[in-house]
């Protein structure tokens, strides 16, 4: 139930003292005591607390029951859990007598009930004086009608010739007037008519929001209510976890003492949220370095490590614990290329989202037409390079000689590669076929890097990295997106690889799954889920990276992340923890020991683990990032214009370059010409190709400039790989090989 309650407020006896007719308790449990008309509006899973019967289990546990609704509440200690029952017999006590007095609730309910009519007074007013316009007109007729009755009635009984004349203008007079009136009885209800048609079409809207509002509240509850169940399911579980551990880690900080202790707590936080459903559970206590080595401890011993180890002077671990800024700073100092730190800022455009996106639901969103509005100055290949922003964690890494130390490293890079995506919702330009990029930062910072678009459709593109600091990197990634109304996924598909001159350890991941939220309505932002498997083929190391998705009853931080590192025997040797969008941390495993087994057959794991250190911690965006499309000092510098660079080069781009500019109008059409020239250039292909079959030949296709198709040794799958040659163009200013696409 989470923390002592407070004295029953005046006006609401609920434990929380909040002036409402209702309030939340626990996850997913409110507890109301308002009136009938205000139950009608709570969402599921409410309980009236004037029928609702308080019990007590044991000496922590509160069951609060109502017809066939029943929830088990836990306090932390047996005078807080009293506390509770008291302040909720209290507030029963008071709902009661409101239900038995429904006055009692006229003057609170009275400023909700116009806040909510407010909206339609307006419109009601309008009504109404139209109605009465349509009254007046009403007696108006009739009083001129019963006036021209009387009129007829004398012109009939008249024998005189000499009267009929004025009779007769008479009549004229009072048909005039009645045509006039008839008339503006006519207008009124036409004015009627048409604001009710209005009011109608709009009151339509409001009630199709407000169903979709509905639909998603009850999805949003009914997941509430199975994470609830996954709560309720992993407390059953955790006295056995705390009492096979308490014992063991008496001496340590933070260790698990009982089933009402710390242990609980972890595993609750660890249950709660398993989007992964096969990720292994663990938690994670600091220990003492100095008290780590008890006699008579009953962990398993699984893992064991000696602390004296962590805690070298001449560590990696400890160097790189230092400020990220430092090393900034450090590279400062180097000479090197002055490089430009702002672009212009970006236009204030608007444009329906919808009207664009309405009919392209469900199709690959690279073949949609999309105006540079939703785009930000930079292609794809360039926010590919942008992973290597944190180049420096390899660069450390090759300095470990421990393979488990150096895997820390390694997926602590792999996790930054998703810290500039946080504020990073626009798209980046999708890249020609043939279209390349280049950053060569071999002088300044020991590394130059290649990017080529390998395929369109599928879009692909293959990337090559060498540092002379000792490793090379490699990939192939193709995106495929599906645009779901609501969200857009966009999925990462290929291996990266990644290899260590000196050691030969080798290693594969693949990315995880980004999600952009919110793409009709309200503020954009984007996620990332799913896991990560880090392997080293040498070694045979693992490293398990677990990416939290996010949910708003979560009592996580946002963005979490956490693993584990093991060897090729299966024993765990670090925990890494953190977030994707700010900073990676890794502790050396001391101990670990297996809890009991939860219901549903998942076994525990407690890591008693040294003091975290900061592997990698995320560079401050520049001064006015946010008009300046949220990019790092790094992505700040990757469009800037170089001089002998491929003719393919994304650089070269004229409607990106338009775009930078701020010239958006002029961007969209040289974007659309880029891209008919290109659909010119596959038909051309598709003609040559059914030519070719007809004549019984064998068509290649489009063949990659400076990248080739091979098997690879590891993985087994066909990925393009650098075939070499670019540099040496380069230096020769020969691309004679490099077609025309700009």
């Amino acid at each position: 139930a989470g923390g002592a309650p407070a004295e029953p407020a005046q006006g609401w006896a609920l434990p929380w003292g909040w002036d409402t007719p209702w309030c939340g308790l626990s996850h997913g449990v409110v507890v109301t005591q308002g009136t009938q008309a205000e139950m009608a509006h709570t969402c599921r899973g409410t309980i009236n607390l004037s029928t609702a019967h308080i019990d007590t289990e044991d000496s922590c546990n509160i069951v609060l029951s109502n017809g066939g609704r029943t929830y088990h509440l836990k306090a932390n200690s047996e005078v807080e859990r009293q506390r509770w029952v008291t302040a909720l017999e209290l507030a029963k006590a008071k709902a009661i007598r409101m239900r038995n007095n429904q006055s009692d609730d006229s003057g609170d309910e009275e400023p909700a009930s116009q806040s909510d009519k407010s909206e339609l007074h307006g419109p009601l007013k309008t009504l109404s004086s139209k109605l009465e316009d349509l009254s007046t007109c009403n007696e108006l007729i009739a009083k001129h009608g019963a006036a021209l009755q009387r009129s007829l009635s004398e012109l009939e009984n008249l024998r005189l010739p000499a009267e009929s004349g004025e009779k007769i203008k008479a009549v004229n007079e009072r048909a005039t007037l009645f045509r006039i009136t008839s008339n503006a009885m006519i207008n009124a209800c036409r004015d009627f008519l048409d604001l009710a048609e209005s009011h109608s079409r709009r009151w339509q809207r409001l009630l199709q929001h407000e169903r979709e509002q509905r639909i998603r509240l009850e999805e949003t509850i009914e997941q509430l209510a199975k994470q609830h169940n996954s709560l309720e399911r992993a407390c059953r579980g955790a006295p056995g976890l705390a009492s096979g551990t308490a014992s063991g880690s008496s001496t340590a900080k933070g260790s698990v003492q009982s089933a009402k202790g710390e242990a609980s707590d972890e595993d609750e936080e660890t249950e709660y949220f398993d989007a992964m459903e096969d990720a292994p559970a663990f938690i994670t206590v600091t220990a003492d370095p100095k008290h780590h080595r008890r006699s008579g401890s009953n962990l398993s011993g699984a893992s064991e490590g000696h602390p004296e180890d962590w805690n070298l002077e001449d560590s990696v671990f400890e160097s790189s614990n230092q400020s990220s800024y430092n090393e900034s700073t450090c590279k400062d100092l180097l000479p090197k290329k002055r490089r430009r730190t702002r672009i212009p800022d970006k236009p204030n455009y608007s444009l329906n989202l919808w009207s664009i996106m309405k009919n392209c639901i469900g199709k690959e969103l690279s073949k949609i037409p999309m105006p540079v509005n939703f785009n930000e100055p930079l292609s794809m290949l360039q926010r590919l390079t942008e992973d290597l922003e944190y180049h420096e964690l390899l660069d450390k890494a090759v300095k470990c000689e421990s393979s488990t130390e150096q895997m820390c490293f390694v997926a602590a890079f792999s996790v930054s590669s998703y810290s500039t995506t946080v504020h990073r919702t626009a798209k980046p330009f999708n890249p020609l076929l043939g279209e390349t990029y280049e950053l060569d930062r071999l002088e300044e910072l020991g590394f130059r890097s290649l990017c080529e678009q390998v395929s369109h459709h599928p879009p692909a593109a293959a990337h090559h990295v060498y540092s002379r600091r000792g490793w090379t990197l490699w990939q192939e990634i193709t995106i495929a997106s599906k645009f779901r109304g609501k969200y857009l996924s966009i999925m990462p598909l290929g291996a990266i690889h990644l290899e260590f001159h000196s050691s030969g350890n080798h290693y594969v991941w693949r990315k995880v799954t980004s999600t952009v939220h919110n793409i009709i309505v309200g503020k954009l932002w984007i996620d990332q889920s799913g896991e990560i498997e880090i392997v080293n083929h040498k070694s045979k190391d693992k490293c398990q990276l677990k990416f939290t998705p996010y949910s708003y009853f979560s009592r996580d931080v946002p963005r979490k992340v956490t693993g584990v590192v093991s060897d090729a025997d299966g024993k765990a040797h670090y925990v890494m923890s953190g977030t994707w969008d700010e900073k990676m941390e890794c502790s050396k495993i001391l101990h670990s020991s297996h809890g009991s087994t939860s219901m549903e057959g998942k076994q525990k794991t407690v890591y008693q683990t040294l003091s975290p250190k900061v592997l990698w911690r995320k560079y401050p965006l520049p001064e006015n990032a946010e008009n300046m499309y949220f990019f790092s000092e790094l992505a700040l510098t990757l469009n800037e214009p170089e001089e002998r660079v491929a003719p393919t080069d994304s650089r070269l781009r004229p409607d990106q370059r338009l775009m930078e500019s701020g010239r958006w109008d002029e961007a969209n059409v040289e974007k659309q010409r880029l891209e008919e020239k290109q659909r010119a250039v596959r038909r051309r292909r598709e003609a040559e190709a059914v030519e070719a079959l007809e004549e019984g030949k064998d068509y290649e296709g489009y063949i990659p400039l400076w990248f080739e198709r091979k098997v690879d040794a590891v993985t087994g799958e066909l990925i393009c790989v650098y075939k070499g040659g670019y540099w040496e163009a380069k230096d020769k200013q020969d691309w004679s090989v490099c077609p025309d696409i700009f």
